[in-house]
């Protein structure tokens, strides 16, 4: 597999330099969020901003929050939460849990159903207890 780091990196410094304000951001929003090339088993973005959808779990400031990522391939086990999200199956993936800063996010997709989140957040005290 082909890894595009210094592709990553060259965005990477961009996202950096952004110079705006961060976003309004609640918890239960879905982002496209810039996750990057990263190593090993890490999830990885996709396209040309290394992005994918992820979950805010947590608002920790203004600008910094706690993601999982998601994936539309079937994922079973204790580590994968399945919810609906306008009608497409997705699955929260808790073992990739990790923060961001805000100018990793690119566009709103919507808001989690709160029955969903409410099972996301029951499955993450149950691994992280």
């Amino acid at each position: 597999m082909l890894k595009r780091f210094l592709e990553w990196i060259g965005l990477k410094e961009k996202l950096h330099n952004i110079d705006n304000a961060p976003p309004l951001v609640k918890e239960r929003d879905l982002w496209w969020i810039s996750f990057g090339e990263n190593v090993g088993s890490e999830m990885n973005g996709k396209s040309k901003l290394f992005s994918r959808p992820g979950l805010v779990i947590k608002k920790l400031s203004r600008g910094f929050f706690l993601i999982a990522p998601t994936t539309s391939q079937k994922k079973e086990g204790t580590w994968y939460v399945p919810i609906k999200q306008e009608g497409r199956d997705m699955y929260v993936c808790l073992h990739q849990i990790r923060t961001i800063d805000y100018r990793r996010l690119s566009s709103r997709l919507g808001v989690m159903d709160e029955a969903d989140f409410r099972r996301v957040k029951e499955a993450f005290w149950r691994l992280y207890k």
